[in-house]
């Protein structure tokens, strides 16, 4: 069985409404015609707002939309109504609090459960960062801090990267000195997708964005940039 996961350092229909091509990409790795695809606001705190930007522009597209909210919830067979998508699509938010809630309520076995089953797996920003061993987040106001995730893909990750100078010395300072783990950081509009937990694939919907892997070699941090797919649309 195939495991997909698609990492977004942001982009998508929350961040660029009128470019959907990191969307049709998600959709596309189902390879079904009409894929169920699932919705998670939970670092939003399920925002209604931003539930209600994922059917605008997810109903225009050739797929089945539906959302879980844990706030506000529709049934309390979570775990049936999990497996029973295609794909499982995170939104940003607050990934501690996201988590935290998972956790609560079993959400994160569950998640892992249809991964292994070959539910694809995407997100931004939380919602990228959680299928992470480890994740750079600013959950608690004014920080940038360590944050252990569900540990499906190894390493670290690190989202926005080239919106905010601060995240990207913190995310390389913190690798340099051991205190999180070798991993990857995206500009916004740009994935990175893993199948069976090998990266296959970067992607971008952005003409100048890029990602960056991170190794730290004998105490030295090596940076290597590297050239996405254009998705642009």
């Amino acid at each position: 069985m195939k495991r997909n996961i698609i990492a977004l350092g942001g982009g998508g229909f929350s961040m660029e409404p009128e470019n959907p091509a990191l969307d049709h990409y998600i959709l596309e790795q189902s390879f079904k015609k009409k894929p169920k695809i699932c919705f998670l606001g939970t670092a939003s705190g399920d925002s209604k707002d931003y539930i209600d930007r994922f059917y605008i522009n997810f109903r225009k597209m050739d797929c089945r939309p539906s959302h879980l909210s844990l706030f506000m919830g529709h049934t309390h067979k979570i775990e049936d109504f999990i497996l029973q998508q295609d794909i499982i699509y995170v939104g940003g938010g607050n990934t501690r609090n996201m988590l935290l809630l998972w956790r609560e309520w079993g959400l994160d076995n569950v998640l892992k459960k249809a991964y292994y089953r070959g539910t694809v797996l995407s997100g931004l920003s939380a919602g990228a960062i959680c299928w992470f061993e480890e994740g750079l987040t600013d959950s608690i106001p004014n920080q940038f801090n360590k944050l252990d995730c569900l540990g499906l893909l190894k390493g670290s990750y690190c989202p926005h990267f080239d919106g905010e100078c601060e995240r990207q010395n913190i995310y390389r300072d913190k690798i340099r000195k051991g205190e999180m783990k070798e991993g990857y950081a995206c500009d916004d509009g740009v994935g990175l997708h893993f199948s069976n937990e090998n990266l296959k694939a970067i992607i971008s919907s952005r003409s100048n964005a890029n990602a960056y892997k991170y190794n730290l070699e004998n105490d030295v941090l090596h940076e290597k940039k590297i050239e996405p797919l254009r998705l642009i649309k």
